[in-house]
């Protein structure tokens, strides 16, 4: 996106908003919870973002995910913070890429904890890659108009006078 004079820019007190400092393992440890606790406002950003190929216009739907994705660790910090301390530590000290297989016990434990204290449930591993349909309450945007642009200039009459080519044929692999 091009920045020009004609763009205006999103204010910094529109942008600031309250950042989740957590660690890596940690979000990869939360990643399936939150993501079903948050999938509503989720696929309405991208949604939003889909449709109107303009980030400024979907601050608010972003500013959304990120409000719930931070309710989500709080609750978990209120309730299971020791069980998803263990969890993420497994998951940050037993590999490099933070495979989820060598800490499938820590991770049992951190399940149980969500599931009796928030009432989540872990997804089934195919959850986020089945089709389903988003029904949102914004109204549908309509379609861009397209570029109007000046008619073509006139072609020439066939009878028209034409000198021959300066310096041969142009099409000089048809001859």
């Amino acid at each position: 996106m091009v920045v020009t004079n004609s763009v205006t820019l999103p204010s910094e007190e529109e942008l600031t908003v309250q950042e989740i400092n957590i660690s890596g393992a940690a979000l990869k440890a939360g990643a399936f919870h939150f993501g079903k606790q948050c999938e509503y406002q989720s696929n309405e950003f991208m949604l939003c973002r889909k449709e109107l190929q303009d980030p400024r216009k979907c601050l608010n739907e972003g500013k959304a995910v990120t409000g719930c994705v931070l309710d989500f660790y709080q609750k978990v910090k209120s309730s299971c913070f020791d069980e998803f301390t263990q969890y993420a530590n497994c998951l940050n000290k037993s590999s490099g890429n933070f495979a989820l297989e060598k800490c499938r016990k820590t991770q049992a434990v951190y399940d149980k904890c969500v599931t009796d204290n928030l009432g989540i449930e872990r997804p089934p591993v195919d959850y986020f890659s089945k089709v389903r349909v988003h029904n949102t309450s914004r109204p549908k945007p309509e379609p861009p108009r397209p570029d109007v642009y000046p008619d073509a200039t006139p072609r020439l009459p066939d009878d028209y006078p034409r000198e021959p080519a300066k310096y041969g044929s142009r099409f000089h692999w048809l001859n």
